[in-house]
Order: structure tokens, then sequence, then C-alpha cells
């Protein structure tokens, strides 16, 4: 690392002492942080690539009287299906 001396208003560098204390950081690190960033703003950032997702191609739907906005339809159409002895 390099030190650098710059001129600041002393009642703001206390401020931002106070305020760095309390992120739990120093004022270096935020300096440090918003110089890296400074930097930064002017670089290409890459694209977003939006993974493609799988998709079901099953056709069908729900079948008739479960409500999709219900839980409780969804939760007692599962259960209705269940053989309770092949739980243990």
């Amino acid at each position: 690392m390099t030190n650098l001396t710059i001129s600041l208003d002393e009642n703001l560098v206390k401020q931002a002492r106070i305020k760095a204390i309390q992120e739990g950081t120093s004022l270096s690190a935020k300096v440090r942080e918003m110089l890296a960033a400074y930097v930064r703003q002017d670089m290409p950032t890459a694209p977003v690539v939006i993974p493609k997702l799988p998709v079901s191609k099953a056709r069908g739907g729900l079948k008739p009287g479960i409500d999709p906005s219900s839980n409780r339809s969804l939760y007692d159409a599962m259960d209705a299906g269940m053989d309770l002895k092949n739980l243990s």
C-alpha cells in the first residue's frame, strides 16, 4: 500500500471517522472503497447472463375442485393420494 496526503476539512474528517467507527471500519478503508468505486465506474461491466431454466413439457393442469390460490386446497389434494402406511 502507498500513503497519500490530502487536505480535507477537519470537521468533515471527524464526522467521517465517527461514522466509520459506527460501521465497524476505518476511515482509510472507507476512502479505499470509495476510490475503488470511483475507478470502476468507467469500466465496462460484463453483460448479465440469465440462465435458461428447464421448462416442463407436460400438459394438463389441476384436477377440478383444486384452488391454486389456496394452500389448504393444495395440501388436501396432495394428501388425498398418499398411502399413510408407507410413511413409517
